[in-house]
């Protein structure tokens, strides 16, 4: 196991910044996913902790020792990517074996067969040790991509989008067994994705990437209830919060004065929000509620049936937002309906910064 520290990263390739002033603690035994879009810099994170990459400036430090002169085999780190790094003509069991056969830790005979059998059984794939990986599926080869891994009893799982290959139904069944298998392990596993349903579900903790900057890190209830910009109120979330750019005026939110208009009672950082300060509010969908007598009326621009519930998009003039209903909710496309929210659950952003009331300093 292993505590991982990356402290004031900056790595550039040519003109090109990756990572910018990036700093991050992951606490030993801890599952933590970065999440961010293509390009953000998850992989140039990942290939740092694993001496493929060395940084421009700042520093990689596995358990208080700086490793920026360390190889990759050195630092004993197992990577799991999203192409299988499997050898074809080999069997399951001759592919799970390989990495503890080389020259640099050599395992005894015995205590290779006892952790293959070990890996075999909490992956399920104890049936297929003397199969072709060229004749295993999707799901197959990557159980045995994480296998390889396991057996090593590596300091730290890197795992690199391993899930993204998948079709929807096997990536749910693998994100479980994955989480089960860190968690019986206790081992510190480091996850990158741009799959935000992955990283809050399977997350101890989540840090979110934004072009090479570490936006936020917390807890996936923390960065989904208190998102610090628009960015990660964006983001995470599915479907997104609703972000409406408006003021503040006598107690009420104004988006378009005398026809839209919401009741907001203020709970944003005192003195933060003034009747003259430009604001995006953000409301999740679960949050606003169709409701006959509520504030605004809306026309129902879309109805999407996600069989427990229907996630409903109103058209307020030009302004588009989405709320959440329950599957037995009766609507039709171009109905009139009307709408309130959940104040407590409003969150409040500087129209010029983005970034939350309740994070400023």
């Amino acid at each position: 196991m292993a505590r991982i520290e990356l402290r004031d990263i900056t790595k550039t390739f040519g003109h090109h910044t990756a990572l910018k002033n990036l700093s991050l603690d992951i606490a030993d035994g801890e599952f933590f996913v970065l999440l961010g879009e293509t390009g953000a810099g998850k992989t140039t994170t990942l290939r740092l902790v694993a001496g493929l990459e060395k940084p421009t400036e700042g520093k990689v430090v596995i358990d208080g020792v700086d490793v920026a002169d360390w190889g990759a085999a050195e630092r004993d780190v197992a990577l799991v990517l999203q192409q299988y790094s499997l050898y074809p003509r080999y069997t399951v069991r001759e592919n799970l074996e390989f990495p503890l056969k080389s020259k640099i830790r050599r395992v005894p005979d015995d205590e290779i067969r006892e952790r293959v059998a070990r890996a075999a059984k909490t992956l399920r794939i104890e049936h297929l040790l003397e199969r072709k990986t060229d004749r295993l599926s999707g799901g197959e080869m990557q159980r045995v991509s994480i296998g390889r891994a396991i057996v090593r009893k590596p300091r730290v799982f890197l795992m690199d989008e391993p899930l993204s290959a998948l079709d929807a139904k096997l990536r749910e069944a693998l994100r479980t067994e994955l989480k089960n298998i860190q968690m019986n392990l206790g081992q510190t596993f480091l996850f990158v994705t741009h799959d935000q349903i992955e990283a809050m579900s399977m997350g101890d903790k989540v840090g979110v990437l934004n072009h090479g900057r570490l936006v936020q890190t917390g807890t996936p209830q923390e960065i989904y209830n208190n998102p610090r910009d628009t960015f990660v109120a964006s983001f995470v979330g599915s479907p997104p919060m609703n972000l409406i750019d408006g003021r503040l005026a006598g107690g009420r939110a104004v988006f378009h004065p005398m026809r839209f208009e919401l009741p907001y009672d203020g709970k944003a950082k005192a003195g933060a929000a003034t009747d003259e300060r430009l604001l995006t509010f953000g409301i999740r969908p679960e949050d606003v509620t169709l409701e006959a007598g509520g504030p605004v009326e809306a026309l129902v621009h879309d109805v999407e049936n996600h069989g427990v519930e229907k996630i409903v998009t109103l058209r307020v003039g030009d302004t588009i937002l989405r709320a959440t209903t329950p599957a037995r909710t009766e609507l039709a496309i171009e109905d009139t309906v009307r709408f309130g929210w959940n104040a407590d659950k409003v969150a409040l952003f500087d129209r010029g910064t983005g970034v939350s009331l309740r994070h400023q300093a």
